[in-house]
């Protein structure tokens, strides 16, 4: 440093570890401070010129990019050492950076996984885990699911209950997932996406035969009865317990508006047989290790109490 306190731009840069260069840029964009300039028409820079450049390759360290970075930091005419940075502007920046960041970890997992998935295989498995994981999109997303959800369920169904139901049986993505769970999902997305889901011998059959029902009072009743069953699995005992057998009957009854009794309830038995088939068997065969831990997953609960009222309608005490 000079005997003025100064530093040439040579200097400030040997003193933060940069480059000449860097140091011009960074002044050229006004994000650097001069104090003055020489009689030669040299920059000359104080200290506060070289907190400004450690707070730049701080901020360039954490990889934003250099708009962001001007964000941050005030411009450079009048800049004091106390006023540092724009703190609304950081938290906004350093939030939206992490998102970034937290979006690459999670594709660079399920490449893993994946990865590990085709390498795991037999030569033959290896093929087709490939074409599996190929048409999957990285980081995977549940549109696909979605749409099939939408595409099946009534159209008479109100919207907000279609929400509610996709939301409830479109499992998301695991952050972390196992290769197994790779696979799942995969399978799960070629499921829901195979062309002959347009066919009617692969079409899932709608919840009940032909004939008028009420779609928003199924699927409110149903959402019910699966609450009361997951609370008495929670609990450690059978789905059928609590009422839920009794709301998941009722919910079918009410939307037919016909009465709950032995006779409907034999009837309900062979229209859940045929609901319950294969595509739809399978997709909650699938997903059922992609929710969360302690998550209910309605699939299964609608297995369950369906099994339960089967076995009572046999026993003859429904």
């Amino acid at each position: 440093m000079s005997s003025d306190g100064l530093w040439s731009i040579g200097e400030l840069a040997g003193r933060a570890g940069v480059t000449v260069k860097a140091v011009r840029f960074y002044s050229e964009r006004g994000l650097l401070p001069e104090a003055e300039r020489s009689s030669g028409g040299h920059r000359r820079y104080g200290a506060e010129a070289l907190e400004r450049l450690r707070l730049i390759r701080s901020l360039r360290g954490l990889d934003l990019p250099l708009a962001e970075v001007e964000r941050v930091l005030p411009g450079a005419a009048g800049v004091r050492e106390e006023e540092g940075v724009r703190a609304e502007a950081l938290e906004e920046v350093v939030a939206d950076e992490l998102r970034r960041v937290r979006g690459r970890l999670a594709e660079l997992r399920w490449r893993e996984a994946s990865l590990r998935l085709v390498q795991d295989g037999t030569a033959a498995e290896r093929v087709e885990r490939l074409r599996l994981v190929g048409a999957v999109a990285v980081p995977p997303d549940t549109d696909a699911m979605a749409r099939f959800w939408r595409r099946i369920l009534p159209v008479r169904l109100p919207g907000r209950v279609v929400s509610l139901v996709v939301d409830a049986v479109v499992p998301q993505p695991p952050r972390d997932p196992d290769p197994e769970q790779v696979l799942a999902f995969a399978r799960l997305h070629a499921l829901v996406t195979d062309p002959r889901l347009d066919g009617a011998e692969f079409r899932p059959a709608p919840p009940l035969p032909d004939g008028e029902y009420r779609p928003a009072v199924l699927y409110e009743g149903l959402a019910e009865a699966y609450a009361l069953a997951a609370a008495e699995v929670g609990a450690g005992r059978g789905p059928e317990g609590g009422g839920a057998l009794d709301r998941f009957v009722s919910a079918y009854a009410d939307a037919r508006g016909e009465p709950d009794g032995a006779a409907f309830r034999h009837r309900l038995v062979g229209w859940l047989a045929v609901h319950d088939g294969p595509v739809i068997g399978r997709y909650w065969k699938l997903a059922a290790g992609l929710f969360a831990p302690g998550e209910p997953v309605l699939g299964v609960l609608h297995h369950q109490l369906s099994v339960a009222l089967r076995g009572q309608v046999r026993a003859g005490t429904g």
